[in-house]
């Protein structure tokens, strides 16, 4: 946002969680853009997630490297069609571990530094969708999550390890901005009470708010990597 008496700075919410704001420059977020909507296309495409107990969640998802499916992770899409699993960019493994070093600094990444990025799950919302408190826990890694927004600006609720109620953090993520969690902030409660409709960037050309979410998963499922 433009014309602030304050610049946003970078910021630790709690141990091991770092928000860096407008981490992506302009074209690096036309760039991811455009490959958000070439990947969103079938099969494997964008589709919505329903919950074991009959809920459906609001925000719209589509998966490479690995599907995602609640609670747990597939080489296909099997709660979509069928298909195998559009395969994880080797730029955006590489774009996960720039996003950890920068977060953190270069001499304090640990492991991190050189982990193998493999997951992305890329979340559509729209004006009214959201995402309750959950924790990223379906992966045998302890490698820091990597989340970045495009579009639309949010609420993202940070909360603790021990439960989905307060005490909690409300942070406003932007297009551009890059949040990392790591270390013990890894199994953190988190989510999505709001989205702020009109709020993106006019440049972008977005309506609605994309968040990727890099993972390494620590996983061996059977079958050979997509790709």
């Amino acid at each position: 946002m433009n014309g602030e008496l304050f610049p946003r700075e970078r910021t630790e919410i709690a141990p091991g969680a770092v928000l860096v704001p407008d981490w992506l420059a302009p074209e690096r977020q036309r760039e991811l853009l455009a490959a958000c909507r070439a990947w969103a296309r079938p099969p494997a495409g964008l589709r919505t997630v329903h919950t074991p107990g009959g809920g459906t969640m609001t925000a719209r998802q589509v998966c490479l490297g690995l599907h995602w499916y609640p609670y747990g992770y597939a080489r296909t899409a099997v709660d979509g069609d069928g298909a195998p699993v559009k395969p994880m960019p080797d730029w955006l493994a590489q774009l996960g571990r720039e996003a950890v070093a920068c977060a953190y600094g270069p001499g304090d990444t640990g492991p991190a530094a050189e982990a193998a990025y493999d997951i992305a799950l890329i979340n559509f919302y729209g004006g009214d969708s959201r995402m309750g408190m959950h924790r990223d826990s379906d992966e045998k890694s302890g490698a820091p999550v990597v989340s970045l927004s495009l579009g639309d600006s949010c609420v993202f609720r940070f909360g603790t390890t021990a439960s989905r109620g307060r005490p909690y953090t409300d942070v406003e993520l932007r297009s551009g901005d890059l949040f990392v969690f790591g270390g013990p902030a890894r199994l953190a409660y988190h989510g999505v009470p709001k989205v702020m409709p009109g709020t993106g960037p006019a440049w972008l050309g977005l309506a609605g708010r994309l968040n990727l979410t890099l993972r390494v998963s620590g996983l061996d499922l059977p079958g050979a990597p997509p790709g």
